[in-house]
């Protein structure tokens, strides 16, 4: 049997993302701009309101959705937080896919069940919105002023799953979660929009590359610019240090166990296996939606994930290295080095479209565009690429001021990365 990530690596990794979003939050700057709020549209009448570089946005309980069968995975209603765009952005939407890993199990998917990432009952009432979410123009000038929407991740298989559990009474419907709150948006405004920009980070950047091309089918008319970007969501199906291939085998699970396949892209599906067609290495080309992806080539999450699990790892000899960079022998950062190499070579084609971006730096990080830290256009704030940070490369790839297919030299040449081991 091949190796599987055990449960205490994921739960660490989820720990170290989670608490690294918390740290960006809690050291946001309390600099704010007085700024005048533009009238009308999905903001309403004309405000004044304090813009800082993270804004507190309170969550909507979509009951709606339960009389679709679109539930959390116990059978909650979905949710979703809205920051209302202003005056030149009241006709342009973010709508940002969360992240948060995936079940694979009973066991792994009774726990995630009973929190914020399987019932909206146990969801935080009011979120932070950083980086390419937040409301200061200084922090995020391109997207600012747009209507922002957060949707809550709370179905365990990036928003594509399609069945019910009847033994642990477990629900996987997060393609109906997805349906439902997009149709949702389009019903408050989201229909007249001039411009929308589907994202998301992790697991969530992996839905972004499942729904890209949906996305773009709610608006027939053509008049409305859709493009997606997808951050940390660029899993590997690569070899770990054991020679299986623990991702593989995790992802196997994920798709048998909540009925993805059915809603896997069919121009995948006709030539590989559905496990195949969840790993974006294979999808990606075939996307017709502009898409932009955002990743770091030496991702953090997939080195404990995938790379050097627990399991494929018995002796240890990989626990200091995936603690800390430093750390890692010759041999480690020779491995390492050459997922690098895969994740460059499974852009290669993806990068020949105009209309595609690509930012892949050389960074032990993983999710950027949420990041105060990242996602930022100070001077020494963002990592670079040719000495341009990650939002201004979105916001140029977006609004089509320069094609950017940024791909970074190998580490550790990139002294502006933001490393998190």
């Amino acid at each position: 049997m091949a190796d599987r990530p055990s449960l205490p690596a994921l739960i660490i990794a989820i720990a170290v993302l989670a608490g690294s979003y918390c740290r960006v939050a809690s050291s946001a700057s309390p600099a704010v701009e007085d700024e005048l709020r533009g009238g009308g549209g999905a903001g309403g009448p004309t405000t004044m309101r304090r813009r800082a570089a993270s804004v507190m946005v309170p969550i909507t309980i979509l009951k709606s959705a339960v009389s679709d069968g679109a539930v959390c995975m116990d059978g909650t209603p979905p949710a979703y937080h809205l920051d209302p765009g202003s005056g030149a952005g009241s006709r342009s939407w973010i709508v940002n896919l969360e992240g948060g890993a995936w079940c694979n199990s009973a066991k792994t998917c009774r726990l995630t069940r009973s929190s914020g990432r399987g019932s909206s009952d146990h969801m935080a009432k009011e979120i932070p919105f950083t980086g390419i979410m937040s409301s200061s123009r200084t922090v995020n000038p391109d997207f600012y002023i747009w209507n922002r929407v957060k949707v809550r991740y709370c179905d365990g298989g990036s928003f594509a799953g399609e069945a019910f559990d009847k033994d642990t009474g477990i629900y996987f419907r997060g393609q109906r979660i997805w349906n439902a709150v997009i149709r949702h948006l389009l019903s408050i405004g989201m229909a007249n929009a001039d411009q929308v920009l589907l994202a998301g980070c992790s697991s969530g950047g992996l839905a972004v590359i499942l729904h890209c091309d949906q996305l773009r089918a709610f608006f027939p008319s053509g008049s409305t610019v859709v493009k997606c970007i997808s951050d940390g969501g660029l899993y590997l199906d690569a070899v770990d240090v054991s020679g299986g291939r623990s991702l593989r085998s995790y992802f196997q699970d994920i798709v048998a166990m909540q009925g993805i396949a059915q809603n896997l892209p069919p121009a995948c599906t006709a030539r590989l296996d559905a496990t195949s067609c969840f790993f974006p290495q294979n999808i990606i080309d075939g996307v017709k939606t502009p898409l932009f992806l955002l990743n770091a080539a030496y991702d953090f999450i997939q080195i404990v994930l995938s790379l050097a699990p627990d399991r494929a790892d018995p002796s240890g000899a990989w626990r200091a290295c995936k603690s800390n960079r430093t750390a890692c022998s010759a041999s480690q950062m020779s491995f390492l080095q050459d997922f690098r190499d895969q994740m460059v070579a499974s852009v290669k084609g993806f990068s020949g479209s105009r209309s595609n971006g690509v930012f892949l730096s050389s960074c032990f990080a993983h999710c950027q565009s949420e990041q105060l830290g990242t996602w930022n256009t100070k001077p020494g704030g963002s990592p670079t690429i040719q000495n341009k940070g990650i939002s201004k490369s979105v916001g140029d790839w977006y609004f089509d001021r320069a094609e950017v297919k940024a791909v970074d030299c190998r580490y550790p040449c990139d002294n502006t990365c933001h490393h998190i081991i």
